[in-house]
């Protein structure tokens, strides 16, 4: 059955690049139960969209922008829309960037070079609570961190167990709960118990803050 149009994921595409942004808006379309209905390109005219427009589920954010580049429209987007999951569009090309943009809050990374296909999977990881970001986009910024002084140096391991440790280098890889109880063969409630843990001890409150705080101070 078709889902109606009040179930559907709302999406929203902020690339100034035009034949990549209409590409991407067709893939979205394309997909059962998401809906693409804001493509903009620069993050001026996606704020100003949102004086008449409910905000979105999901917002797919170019970095390199005209006008407000995309990290700094992301901590702006943050204070504005909260509830809504922004997902990083780039070609990574400065990782110093991305590191920052984890930071600040977002939800997840698609390298564009992955192509559209991996858009839609990411999509649908962070509205399961998800926060997908490939070993690839990890490395690149864990290398970033070690060869310059953007952050402070390591605070200390928290006292993270060796299994927390684990399941916060699966979360990194954008494993969902689920995969990552299968890949250590233990239950979901157990994932979720080991992760509330984590929380605690990283004090964070969500998956994405206790992946920024881990790359952050090189935990993982």
């Amino acid at each position: 059955m078709t889902e109606s149009n009040t179930e559907q994921i709302r999406v929203w595409l902020v690339e100034d690049n035009e034949v990549f942004r209409r590409n991407v808006q067709r893939v979205v379309n394309g997909l059962d139960g998401m809906v693409c209905d804001g493509s903009f390109d620069s993050a001026e005219s996606a704020f100003a969209a949102l004086h008449s427009n409910p905000a979105p589920d999901v917002m797919l954010l170019d970095v390199q922008l005209p006008g407000i580049d995309g990290i700094v429209a992301l901590g702006k987007f943050k204070e504005i829309i909260p509830d809504t999951r922004i997902i990083i569009l780039t070609v990574f090309d400065d990782a110093s960037k991305i590191f920052r943009a984890v930071c600040a809050g977002a939800s997840g990374y698609v390298l564009k070079a992955s192509g559209t296909d991996k858009i839609g999977e990411s999509i649908r990881q962070v509205m399961r609570g998800g926060a997908p970001m490939t070993p690839e986009v990890a490395k690149k910024v864990l290398d970033a961190f070690a060869q310059s002084d953007l952050m402070p140096g390591t605070e200390g391991d928290y006292g993270l167990t060796a299994r927390e440790q684990e399941i916060l280098r699966l979360l990194a890889e954008g494993l969902l709960k689920k995969e990552i109880a299968d890949a250590l063969s233990i239950s979901v409630n157990t994932v979720s118990t080991h992760l509330r843990r984590v929380y605690d001890k990283l004090h964070v409150n969500t998956n994405t803050g206790a992946v920024a705080k881990a790359l952050r101070e090189g935990i993982i």
